[in-house]
């Protein structure tokens, strides 16, 4: 019998045709990035101050700045120690009652005046510095102060889609095809997208959103598992890698599309038309031959093969009437052979941590630039440029020096340039910027190279279970960074920074008690875990085995996949 790979050394491992299909599967990756962190831009909380009508009614009066009227909030005592205007409070007076005039657009008032007078909170809304034109769902909204915390709440259900996302989609591209459950995803996201940018409330956004992500995550997540499965095996790790790197590229092109496009309503629309476009994708990618034939259609995957073939210019020869599933298996895992014994317990803590620190860390790192109060365009742009080299270093290191070394070292340097950061003075703008950069370069690292340790540390009837659970700490993460970072960084800035270092060093040091997996056999049973000396040290190296994973253990750039 012939299988789906054998054929692939006659149509071409990576030829046009699939190089077609890869270039276009990567467009998927780029508006991704506005969705995962566009909350740096939508969700942006500029300066703010209680609105008090008598100084409101005054300044329209008497032409008065922003800067005038900020000046009848009280001053309270920030989280640096420095005395700063109140956002939050107001006095309670009557300004009319002062002799309030246009000659005097400051206080008539002594400071010891000022002291005295009693404060209240905001009773008639707040007033907002105008940065850029900009306007936010936060200013529209008015989620400040008191309300503050609902902010982290449009990113934490993104999350919460997807992580159901994962799992139903997952489950229909296993059920009804690879291709079938991306369209529908982009459809979904295409309608999802623009009804969140007219959402007339915060409770329908926050709604709309949980829906949002999980139709994002999971058209990421076919599209990652139909360019796997579509070329050979030595190729899969390289256009994983790559596939995700085009997330940066999305990185890059988000602060340039937020700097014109000041409205988040309109900016949501522009994330939002791309996945409208994939739906021509119909008539462009084809579906997975490797699915076709576990669905016993080898009618259709012969089809689809003998047209890669033709357009990659190779002729296919008879043994394709004999193509049959490569990818059967046939026995049952359940989520008790991922803990039972010794050795699987611990890969199963161990992955699941590094899956929960990648997310908190790599988030909370973008989401922080927007609350540095710098120009977030340049920071944000700075930012993504250091992800591009995560993938060459990743594609560089693993096949010299291994997996575990990198991996760990990734994480260890996240941690630090975490920690000296923090403690860097704000007026060392560049080496502050450069360690942060490095923690940046670091989690990325870390977080695409937990996707194939976390394969390579499974037997195989069990590898796309173990994928899926320890995985699911990812979007865990992802619900728990914005509450993280924004409530932690009101107490003090760097508060967040110094909790991202100590988990990023504390999965750094786990990862160390990890086995090397570099030019070892991919694991068949449980027994291969815990007595791996007991295998034969005479088999030699099985390429194959070690690259052909199964078509469901993928994840996306920075979430994880179930399929």
């Amino acid at each position: 019998m012939t299988t789906f790979d054998d054929i692939l050394e006659e149509a071409g491992k990576f030829g046009r045709s699939q190089k077609r299909i890869f270039a276009l599967l990567c467009m998927v990756s780029m508006p991704w990035a506005g969705v995962y962190v566009g909350i740096v831009f939508q969700g942006f909380t500029p300066e703010h101050w209680c609105r008090d009508p008598a100084v409101s009614q005054q300044r329209d009066t008497c032409g008065w700045s922003q800067h005038d009227t900020r000046n009848y909030a009280p001053q309270v005592n920030s989280s640096t120690g420095v005395l700063e205007r109140s956002q939050c409070l107001r006095y309670d007076v009557d300004w009319n009652a002062t002799g309030l005039t246009c000659d005097y657009p400051a206080p008539q008032l002594s400071e010891h005046q000022l002291s005295a007078l009693p404060t209240t909170a905001c009773k008639d809304g707040w007033e907002y510095a105008d940065y850029e034109g900009r306007r936010s769902f936060v200013t529209e909204f008015d989620l400040v102060c008191a309300d503050a915390w609902l902010v982290d709440m449009y990113q934490a259900t993104l999350n919460v889609g997807f992580l159901v996302g994962s799992i139903a989609i997952g489950y229909l591209a296993d059920r009804f095809g690879r291709k079938m459950s991306f369209l529908m995803s982009n459809l979904m996201n295409g309608i999802a997208g623009i009804i969140v940018a007219v959402a007339p409330s915060y409770s329908a956004l926050l709604v709309l959103r949980t829906l949002y992500g999980f139709g994002v995550k999971g058209g990421w997540v076919a599209g990652y598992v139909l360019i796997t499965e579509l070329v050979g095996v030595e190729y899969r790790r390289t256009v994983g890698v790559l596939y995700q790197m085009f997330f940066s590229v999305g990185i890059l092109l988000l602060p340039l599309i937020a700097y014109y496009i000041v409205d988040w309503r309109w900016l949501q629309v522009v994330i939002t038309v791309p996945y409208i476009i994939f739906l021509s994708y119909y008539w462009f990618i084809p579906e997975s031959p490797r699915w076709l034939l576990s669905q016993n259609n080898s009618k259709k995957a012969i089809e689809i093969t003998e047209a890669m073939a033709k357009e990659n210019g190779r002729t296919l020869s008879k043994n394709i009437e004999n193509l049959k599933d490569d990818n059967v298996v046939t026995v049952s895992a359940t989520f008790m052979d991922l803990i039972r014994t010794p050795k699987m317990r611990k890969h199963t803590f161990i992955l699941s941590f590094n899956w929960f620190t990648s997310a908190v860390v790599y988030q909370g790192l973008i989401m922080r630039l927007g609350i540095l109060g710098g120009n977030v365009y340049i920071d944000f742009l700075i930012s993504g440029l250091v992800e591009f080299p995560a993938a060459f270093l990743i594609l560089f290191t693993i096949e010299r020096i291994g997996r575990r070394i990198p991996f760990a070292t990734a994480n260890i340097v996240a941690g630090a340039a975490c920690l000296i950061t923090a403690f860097i003075p704000e007026h060392m703008f560049w080496p502050r910027t450069a360690v942060a950069c490095i923690g940046r370069l670091g989690i990325t690292m870390t977080f695409e190279m937990v996707v194939f340790v976390n394969t390579e540390l499974y037997p195989t009837f069990v590898r796309n279970l173990g994928v899926s659970v320890c995985s699911t700490l990812c979007d865990v993460g992802g619900i728990v960074a914005p509450f993280l970072l924004y409530r932690l960084a009101v107490i003090w800035l760097e508060l967040p920074l110094i909790i991202f270092g100590v988990i990023a060093f504390v999965a750094g040091g786990l990862v160390l008690l990890l086995p090397e997996t570099r030019g070892v056999p991919l694991p068949e049973t449980i027994d291969d875990i815990e007595n791996p000396k007991s295998r034969n040290k005479e088999e030699p190296l099985n390429t194959q085995q070690m690259e052909n994973l199964l078509p469901s253990d993928v994840t996306t750039k920075k979430e994880p996949v179930d399929v």
